[in-house]
């Protein structure tokens, strides 16, 4: 359903209450077809502003040019001091030939051909997820399907016990839902967060994250393992230019958090949109043979990662305005896979759109790493779930995630029953 948009002057890209009442995309309207590249204040923490951009093609113009729109000032709209900057980078925040170097350290181990290997396994945590929900069948979907079929998959990568699966979903959810009072003890535009400006998100989660990690990498480190975390430390790449513990770290980290988070939200979205859309459910039914052609359909349509910031290494000049020098570039993805001059009736759910070139994991040398391992778990879960399902049915209020960062939700309450 088209949103209805927002006057300009109500527009404001950092009250997250705007993300909460589901008004984003009322927001991202209105600067298409007003003010496409807009320039917004930091009203509510110590932000200098930022330019803001939500048409496709100007975002995959930002976005695939790292020389002039640089990752290496961080990728959020924090802006850490210049002195922690390097406790805090991890390949998100790097670009160049040490950029290529830490994504081709794992990048074989996300290809189609190494996760093929994986799909029967994967497959089993699915149904595993599903059976312990169907039997419940009043349950919150993200708890009980989203974040324990993922969470396992992740659980198995890192070759880590199941009993660490709840603390790995505490993490992700503590570390990506840094600005929402509910999921983080230490919010990140707070008086207490100042004291942690050298860790990610200003967190002291992290510091628990850092701690399993390094105790995983000693207990491999020199050895045979085909887990992601023995790959990373007995691996080098390929600039020569081994891994220093803070690499690690953070690596760590972002496999964690971004191991989890995001497919866990995709799947949420999608299953919501799938409720709204019976004949788009129906139709998912009738064509599992063209899974794949849905699921990117699903992706594009959930946007479960609103956005990513670049920085501007130059005076660029962009629809009759100059961005500065170290101004910051918002690229609001999720406004980019509405744009209709891209995807022709943007606001509806479409399972046989095709060609579908959303930007959901990015354009360009960031292009999410993990993005063929979602796109497989959100394809086995859909093609395991809806044909088991007699009914679902929405019991409650659905609960965001308070966010501009990450389009999350964080309960939906549902009542599912089995063939």
């Amino acid at each position: 359903m088209q949103p209805t948009p927002i006057p300009l002057a109500d527009v404001d890209l950092t009250n997250l209450d705007h993300f909460v009442d589901n008004e984003a995309w009322g927001m991202f309207e209105t600067l298409r077809a007003e003010d496409p590249l807009h320039w917004q204040d930091e009203l509510h923490s110590d932000g200098h502003g930022f330019w803001s951009l939500v048409d496709y093609e100007d975002i995959e113009r930002v976005d695939k040019d790292s020389d002039t729109f640089t990752s290496t000032q961080f990728t959020n709209l924090e802006e850490p001091p210049e002195e922690f900057q390097d406790l805090r980078r991890s390949i998100l925040e790097s670009d160049g030939t040490r950029h290529q170097a830490l994504r081709k350290l794992l990048a074989r181990d996300f290809s189609i051909a190494q996760l093929r290997r994986y799909e029967d396994f994967l497959r089993g945590l699915a149904r595993t997820s599903i059976e312990v929900a169907l039997e419940k069948e009043d349950v919150d979907f993200v708890e009980a399907v989203a974040a324990d079929f993922p969470i396992n998959v992740l659980a198995r990568l890192l070759d880590v016990p199941d009993e660490m699966t709840p603390t790995l979903i505490e993490w992700g959810n503590t570390i990506v839902g840094f600005s929402d009072p509910e999921l983080s003890k230490v919010l990140v535009d707070s008086e207490e967060a100042q004291q942690y400006k050298h860790l990610p998100f200003r967190n002291p989660v992290s510091l628990e994250v850092f701690e399993y990690g390094r105790q995983l990498a000693k207990e491999r480190r020199g050895g045979d393992g085909d887990d992601l975390v023995s790959k990373l430390v007995n691996r080098m790449p390929e600039d020569g230019i081994p891994l220093t513990d803070t690499d690690f770290d953070n690596y760590f980290l972002l496999l964690v958090v971004a191991g989890n988070e995001t497919t866990r939200q995709a799947m949420t979205l999608s299953m919501k949109a799938l409720m709204d859309n019976r004949d788009q459910l129906q139709y998912f039914l009738d064509n599992m043979d063209k899974a794949q052609t849905m699921v990117e359909e699903l992706i594009r349509y959930a946007s479960p990662v609103y956005h990513f910031r670049r920085t501007a290494t130059k005076d660029v000049e962009m629809r009759g305005k100059t961005i500065k020098e170290g101004d910051k570039v918002v690229t609001w993805f999720a406004a980019g896979n509405r744009d209709p001059q891209k995807f022709d009736n943007p606001y509806a759910l479409d399972l046989s759109r095709f060609p579908n070139d959303h930007m959901t994991f990015g354009k360009g040398p960031h292009t999410c790493l993990g993005a063929n391992l979602a796109r497989l778990e959100i394809r086995i879960l859909f093609e395991e779930l809806l044909p088991r399902l007699a009914s679902i049915e929405q019991t409650g209020e659905i609960e965001r995630v308070r966010s501009n960062f990450v389009n999350g939700v964080k309960r939906f309450p549902v009542r599912m029953t089995a063939k």
